[in-house]
């Protein structure tokens, strides 16, 4: 049961870019289509949870038994950067329509820092390596639950009568902050 809690922690409670505030720059990049917001979830999901694992080993089996763990930022980005490249090289080869339509994002996931600092949250609440793996993949599945609500309303809004000085990413923003409040009401439940 505790696992479900932590799930449901890092996708709703405690949602990385709606109550932490991480990840918003690729969520109003690429939320405009829900075919692209949802291509970015799936991708930025595998990354979570495959930098996360790989994050866990070398923080257990190389960082701290050798005493290095002031090195753990720097192996934490190498690590990052070769895993989305790896998913770039994944997804050009399943999907190169969905390559297409990622664009610049698909690369630019190395810089997300929903990656990086869920790779530092794991260890900073120091949770076990099933723990590690069950909260990376509920922050993925956040992640890709904001970017399909996001881009569903952004799509109706880009339809709607919006004032001018509102229209494009102003009223995004407008929307996250809205979203966020909805969000903000679980705080404290699960932590």
């Amino acid at each position: 049961m505790s696992y479900l809690l932590l799930f449901l922690s890092a996708a709703i409670v405690n949602n990385f870019v709606l109550v932490r505030f991480l990840g918003i720059c690729p969520t109003i990049g690429v939320s405009k289509q829900l075919s692209s917001a949802i291509g970015m979830g799936l991708a930025t999901t595998f990354v979570l949870v495959l930098t996360s694992i790989l994050c866990y080993i070398v923080n257990e089996y190389i960082l701290v038994p050798f005493d290095i763990s002031e090195l753990r930022l720097l192996s934490y980005i190498v690590l990052i950067a070769a895993v989305v490249q790896f998913t770039e090289i994944m997804v050009k080869f399943i999907s190169p329509e969905l390559f297409k339509l990622l664009g610049i994002f698909l690369p630019l996931i190395t810089t997300n820092c929903i990656v990086l600092g869920l790779a530092l949250l794991n260890i900073s609440l120091e949770h076990t390596f099933i723990e590690a793996v069950i909260f990376s993949l509920g922050a993925g599945v956040g992640f890709i639950l904001v970017l399909i609500v996001f881009a569903a309303i952004r799509e109706r809004l880009a339809r709607s009568d919006v004032p001018t000085p509102f229209k494009g990413t102003a009223i995004a923003l407008i929307t996250a902050g809205l979203l966020s409040m909805t969000l903000l009401g679980f705080a404290n439940l699960v932590n």
